[in-house]
């Protein structure tokens, strides 16, 4: 019989790709029977997992969702002798972000999200219906909700509706929460304070890898009704947690709670609807002896803060090279510490035989960069091409001169050079499939001090959320692990120059770094005007400089390619800035 006091949950957290739903089912299948075998009797996967999250625009072909809802029937059974619950699509009188509960080979019911995110990466109101109605489950003494992502972050949400049904244990939620640096913490601090203001167990399955800009770090997470996180799934890889849940707790829990007494009589209850899946024969599948391994919760260890950004990074760029069918990538190196460290992220994350260097020296570069990009690529063990543009600059030069009509040299002779760079990495894209990956940073990518179809040419941009001195620092972190360094000091110790004329150093351009990455902190991510910036005691004339660029360049960043999220207001879809603005705040920088 089923044992009442305790029960065996799999938390899947996988890696999927978005539209995928052949693999993405095959992949729900392998998982499902390792909870199996594993005696789960319930196993749980992410959000909208059997077709990829976020589908965006996808979700508008009818094709699609009728594909997906095909899928998914397909799989139910699966779902013998294990609950099984599957995020997707689900269209009935409208478009849903639905969760299956699936048993013994029927579909028992679908849970619509409630609470639909439309803020920073999330346009679920652009695709999807809220819905209406609060499941609660019961199975042989064991009573529990099911409830998706964002239901979860509202205190007031269905899951307090879910955890005051009489008896209630266990509320799973279904996630696919998208990575920033401190997510992690976050969530887990949410996690644990919804159990135990509802006093019972939580169990938060969260989707892991990259998709686009995004990145899904995993961490699943189960807490007791005390608030406490009894498992933690892995970051950045997929993993199945198996726990076992005393659910004796729960209810020595409820009987001396005063709150729960005083909250039974709650208006939302009129929108909870009750499922008894013993109707759908449970009694067949006995709940596995606990055993001293399997009753072990498991609390992964969690990265220190640059490890964490540097596993992330790796991620998203080898899910995106792989899903888009991608073997190897292609990088320009400079002999500077954005190109080092974009080269170091592309070999470990795709290997050494997968990644191309090229360097593009011209009259300007200096022969030390030329050895320090050769010594990386020797460290890293990846091939080399040494490409002068020299040749081409000079007939350029000279092909334009007319048409320049004798004007001295400016900015335009300097930027002729990233461009015929940008052009020999397309042509060796196009000429053997390698993905350009481009290398510029946050910072400069901020105020603009990038060249438009030059440096900022690639196809995906690793670093494009990582400002200048996080670089170092991941550079740094890099050179400390097993296998000893492998960017050479000169490169980290050089001072940051574009060589793109005689004696050019980027402080005869920017502010320091520090100063720099202060100032952009400050406005582009909590949103400061000039005048907190300034009273920070931050240099006013840096302040009003970095503003009027960060504002002017919106039309170079829209132009460049897409690059993993790390910081909580990224480039891209966390900021949408017009292009055409003409607001300037107190017109005072102009």
């Amino acid at each position: 019989m089923f044992n009442v006091r305790t029960v065996r949950l799999a938390l899947a957290q996988v890696n999927t790709i978005v539209g995928d739903l052949k693999g993405n089912a095959e992949k729900i299948a392998y998982f499902t029977k390792r909870a199996k075998d594993a005696g789960a009797q319930i196993v749980a996967f992410p959000e909208l997992s059997l077709c990829g999250y976020p589908p965006e625009d996808l979700l508008f072909k009818p094709k699609f969702i009728e594909d997906t809802a095909k899928t998914l029937h397909s799989l139910a059974p699966i779902s013998d002798g294990i609950i099984t619950i599957i995020g997707f699509a689900d269209m009935t009188d409208d478009l849903y972000n639905a969760a299956a509960i699936m048993y013994n080979g029927k579909i028992i019911t679908n849970y619509h999200k409630m609470f639909l995110p439309n803020y920073g990466v999330f346009d679920e109101v652009r695709y999807f219906q809220r819905g209406s109605q609060i499941p609660v489950f019961r199975a042989h003494g064991l009573t529990f909700g099911v409830n998706i992502c964002e239901d979860i972050w509202f205190a007031e949400g269905p899951t307090v509706a879910q955890a005051l049904e009489p008896g209630c244990q266990l509320v799973i939620n279904v996630s696919s929460s998208p990575y920033h640096f401190g997510k992690g913490l976050l969530r887990e601090e949410m996690v644990g304070m919804r159990a135990y203001d509802n006093q019972v167990y939580i169990a938060y399955v969260n989707t892991v890898g990259g998709q686009d800009e995004l990145i899904f770090d995993g961490q699943s997470l189960v807490a007791n009704p005390n608030g406490t996180i009894l498992a933690r799934g892995r970051q950045f890889e997929e993993d199945l947690m198996i726990v076992d849940l005393d659910l004796s707790q729960v209810s020595s829990k409820h009987l001396f709670d005063p709150k729960r007494k005083q909250r039974t009589h709650r208006p939302e209850k009129q929108n909870v609807v009750q499922y008894n899946i013993d109707d759908f024969h449970l009694d067949h599948f006995d709940l596995q002896p606990m055993t001293e391994q399997a009753s072990a919760a498991v609390i992964e260890p969690a990265l220190e803060p640059i490890a964490e950004i540097y596993e992330a990074l790796k991620i998203g760029l080898h899910d995106y090279v792989r899903k888009n069918g991608f073997e190897k990538v292609v990088i320009g190196l400079s002999g500077g510490i954005d190109s080092a460290l974009t080269a170091a992220i592309c070999t470990d994350a795709l290997g050494p035989d997968n990644v191309v260097g090229v360097t593009m020296p011209s009259r300007y570069s200096s022969a030390g960069s030329v050895k320090d990009s050769e010594d990386l690529a020797a460290n890293l063990g990846i091939k080399l091409l040494n490409i002068s543009i020299e040749p081409e600059f000079a007939i350029l030069k000279d092909m334009m001169k007319p048409s320049f009509d004798n004007l001295p040299e400016d900015i335009t002779e300097e930027n002729m050079q990233p461009r015929i760079r940008g052009m020999i990495l397309m042509a060796l894209s196009n000429k053997f499939n390698r993905l350009v990956i481009a290398t510029g940073n946050k910072s400069e990518i901020a105020v603009g001090y990038t060249t438009l179809y030059g440096d900022m040419v690639g196809g995906f941009a690793v670093i494009k959320d990582i400002l200048k001195t996080t670089v170092y620092d991941l550079a740094n972190y890099r050179n400390t692990l097993p296998g000893g360094p492998i960017i050479p000091q000169s490169i980290i110790d050089k001072e940051p120059s574009a060589e793109l004329k005689p004696d050019q150093k980027d402080v005869d351009t920017l502010p320091p770094y520090p100063i720099l990455d202060e100032i952009l902190h400050g406005y582009i991510e909590s949103e400061k005007s000039m005048d907190d910036l300034i009273s920070e005691g931050l240099p006013e004339n840096y302040v009003k400089w970095v503003i009027r660029k960060v504002d002017q360049n919106e039309y170079k960043r829209r132009q460049g390619p897409i690059g993993i999220k790390i910081s909580p207001r990224a480039f891209g879809k966390d900021r949408r800035m017009p292009i055409t603005n003409g607001y300037r705040e107190n017109n005072r920088y102009y």
